[in-house]
C-alpha cells in the first residue's frame, strides 16, 4: 500500500459522497454504497451512519478491502480500524464539511458512531 496523492485527497475531499464497494468473502465487490468521507491531514476516514458491522461497514470490516469512487478517483483500498486518538480530528472534519446537516453530524460524532471510524489506505 502506498500513500494518497495530494490530487486524490483534494478530489475526494471536494465531493459530498464517496461510493464504497467492499470486497465480499467470495472476492466479489458488494454493491457500492454512497457514504460521507472526510480528510484529516493526509488520510481519509469514513463512519457507518447506521452502526457498526451493518451493511457495507460489516463487509468492509470483515474483508479489510474495498473499492472506492469519488471525485473522478477510483481506487482499491485497504480498510483499517482508525486509532481512537484521531476521533476528535475526524469529528471536527465532519462538522466542517457537513455542518449544514447538524443533527446528522451530531449523531455520527456520538460515542457509538465514533467506534465505527475506518481509515481508507491506498
Amino acid at each position: 500500500m502506498g500513500a494518497w496523492t495530494e490530487d486524490e485527497l483534494r478530489r475526494i475531499d471536494g465531493v459530498q459522497e464517496l461510493a464504497i464497494a467492499p470486497v465480499r468473502r467470495n472476492g466479489e465487490l458488494r454493491r457500492a454504497t454512497p457514504i460521507w468521507v472526510v480528510r484529516v491531514d493526509d488520510d481519509l476516514y469514513v463512519r457507518a451512519a447506521y452502526g457498526a458491522n451493518k451493511g457495507w461497514h460489516g463487509v468492509a470490516r470483515s474483508s479489510h478491502q474495498a473499492q472506492i469512487r469519488a471525485g473522478g478517483v477510483q481506487k482499491d483500498v485497504a480498510i483499517e480500524d482508525a486509532d481512537a486518538a484521531v476521533n476528535d480530528a475526524v469529528d471536527a472534519a465532519y462538522r466542517t464539511k457537513y455542518g449544514h446537516y447538524a443533527s446528522i453530524v451530531d449523531s455520527i460524532n456520538d460515542a457509538e458512531h465514533r467506534t465505527t471510524t475506518l481509515r481508507l489506505v491506498p
